[in-house]
């Protein structure tokens, strides 16, 4: 029996799938999509309806609803930020040199583990 060489080609991603599909804009996707993560996150753990997590945020629940979908069209950064000064949590904004082994700069979200929001 005779093998067959698969011509499969690999491209290591960039660690912005935004940026490697090509689309507008894809710091400000991924930056986004990180925090509606949280927020979505959050929002769960307090396990609020729609319409009470609308309240929460002072949206309207249709908003909610994108919000859930991952439907961030119309949401900016910041809003997205004051959302989560809403739910009790600390955004920081820290800015620093990159290293010169890596380019470009980038923007990284993270957030504290799950165990250590409980433990407070």
């Amino acid at each position: 029996m005779r093998k067959r060489k698969n011509n499969i080609q690999v491209i290591a991603s960039s660690g912005n799938v935004f940026a490697d599909l090509g689309l507008p804009n894809p710091e400000d996707k991924k930056t986004k999509v990180g925090l509606a993560v949280e927020i979505n996150s959050i929002l769960g753990e307090m396990k609020l309806s729609q319409t009470e997590a609308a309240e929460k945020l002072s949206i309207n629940q249709p908003k909610i609803s994108a919000l859930s979908k991952y439907r961030l069209e119309g949401f900016s950064v910041e809003r997205l930020m004051m959302f989560l000064t809403r739910l009790n949590r600390d955004v920081e904004i820290v800015i620093h040199n990159k290293p010169r082994s890596r380019r470009p700069a980038r923007i990284v979200i993270s957030a504290q583990l799950k165990e250590a929001r409980a433990a407070r």
